[in-house]
């Protein structure tokens, strides 16, 4: 049995099309974050750029487990200069920027280094449900709930 260790120009890439719409964001980010490792894939090579591009539309209607999220959670930024932090709560993020909400989940689910950068290019994320990449022809992906 020999391991697969992929090269850059053996990789194959696909797209594939996330519906946001009453998706739990830490949910989602978890499942796009493994299409965008290439995890998902049997010849996943770790230190290789091997994953997938992903379309997420509907960005302004996802939804958070808990009331308390809703309410308590921050972005928070720092310019470097003094009085330079600036916070940013949840809901007002969302209404202005929803791209960025999920953009912020999925970036940190990623690995911390020169790959996460690369691989972040490969997410499109769209407030709407209109999207300019219906020539790629991606694939939905099913965001897998919990039993209950």
């Amino acid at each position: 049995m020999t391991t697969t260790l992929l090269k850059p120009a053996d990789v194959i890439r696909g797209w594939h099309l996330v519906d946001a719409a009453d998706q739990s964001l830490g949910r989602m980010a978890t499942q796009i974050a493994r299409v965008l490792m290439g995890k998902h894939k049997v010849a996943y090579t770790p230190h290789a750029d091997c994953g997938d591009y992903v379309i997420v539309v509907n960005a302004g209607a996802i939804r958070v487990d808990t009331r308390s999220k809703w309410k308590t959670k921050e972005y928070q930024r720092y310019s470097l200069y003094p009085g330079g932090q600036k916070r940013v709560p949840f809901a007002t993020m969302l209404a202005r920027h929803p791209d960025r909400v999920i953009k912020l989940a999925v970036r940190r689910m990623l690995p911390k280094n020169r790959l996460a950068r690369r691989m972040m290019t490969r997410l499109k994320v769209y407030a709407s449900a209109d999207h300019p990449h219906a020539n790629h022809k991606p694939t939905p992906i099913e965001i897998k709930r919990p039993k209950s």
